[in-house]
């Protein structure tokens, strides 16, 4: 099991801010995670996975430029894929 921290989350450019977590957790489902400690909140790659699944396609832009491409390796490599 593989679990990932807000600093993942946020590589795999899945949220940008703990506010923007926050608000995808109220209103669009995602997982709540788990704390390893008064200060650390971690989901499993499997949560994480099934949620971006779960979500509609249609409105995804694709990815532009040099830099985007260089940005779309490291989430692939940091995030198995997943999106």
């Amino acid at each position: 099991m593989t679990l990932l921290r807000f600093s993942d989350l946020r590589a795999c450019g899945i949220v940008k801010s703990w506010p923007q977590l926050k608000r995808l957790q109220q209103l669009h489902g995602f997982p709540r995670g788990r704390m390893l400690s008064p200060n650390i909140r971690a989901w499993t790659e499997d949560e994480v996975s099934g949620w971006i699944a779960s979500r509609p396609v249609e409105n995804r832009r694709p990815l532009q430029g040099a830099s985007k491409a260089n940005q779309e390796r490291r989430r692939r490599a940091i995030c198995g894929g997943a999106r």
